[in-house]
């Protein structure tokens, strides 16, 4: 069995999603950002930066296998269960360079977009700008890749996984698809793969949408090193 760590984000459901497509045995443990479950000692110990997603391997000899980090854990459950990672070194090469340009660029970029236009106060409009921007710039570099490809690696695989949820929520975001023609059909047609359904719709009702703000919340915005020293 896999204890999986998750709260219904975009960098949640990447995870979600590999789980089910995979059809692992998972038990989902709800992590409540906003009440500060991420800061608990219990969950520093299997992810040392305070941030979901999460697993805690149970299907090993020995000790259950913590891994932390959304692309890490991606790779663990790809070479776990042989699917949806190539494994000729040039596959590989190019798994790995779309996973670390999502963790680095486009979730980051969509995420920072995603706090100006969802929970900063207003007025912060340089800033809604520069990640409006910078989110508009993956869906570019994204469209370059989809030309005459159905998936990122040609075949579906966890960097279509990874990509996918900060995509999904283009138009939350105030982005629009319509200049992204290879992205707009790439998003059709992975929202319909029953695993991502399954994935989207895990937890929904515990969304945020806007109840937690960095307003009202300074567990889950705002944060600094003191975050870590009362624990």
């Amino acid at each position: 069995m896999i204890e999986f760590f998750y709260a219904p984000t975009p960098n949640g459901w990447k995870v979600a999603i590999m789980l089910e497509e995979c059809g692992f045995d998972y038990q989902t443990r709800l992590i409540r950002l906003g009440e500060g479950d991420q800061f608990k000692p219990s969950f520093l110990q299997i992810s040392p930066n305070a941030k979901m997603p999460a697993i805690l391997d149970h299907e090993v000899d020995g000790e259950p296998v913590p891994v932390f980090e959304s692309g890490a854990i991606l790779i663990y459950l790809a070479e776990k269960s042989g699917r949806f990672m190539p494994t000729d070194p040039i596959g590989k090469k190019e798994t790995l360079e779309w996973l670390f340009w999502q963790v680095g660029n486009q979730g980051p970029m969509g995420g920072q977009l995603s706090h100006f236009v969802n929970y900063a106060p207003e007025g912060e409009d340089y800033s809604r700008q520069r990640y409006s921007g910078e989110y508009d710039r993956n869906l570019a570099v994204l469209e370059r890749r989809l030309t005459g490809r159905q998936y990122i690696l040609g075949e579906y695989s966890i960097a279509d996984m990874i990509a996918f949820p900060w995509a999904f929520i283009a138009k939350p975001l105030g982005a629009s698809l319509d200049e992204f023609p290879n992205v707009a059909d790439w998003r059709q047609r992975l929202k319909q793969r029953p695993a991502i359904i399954n994935a989207i719709n895990l937890f929904k009702d515990n969304q945020n949408r806007g109840r937690n703000t960095a307003q009202n919340n300074s567990l889950l915005f705002n944060q600094s090193s003191e975050h870590f020293k009362t624990k």
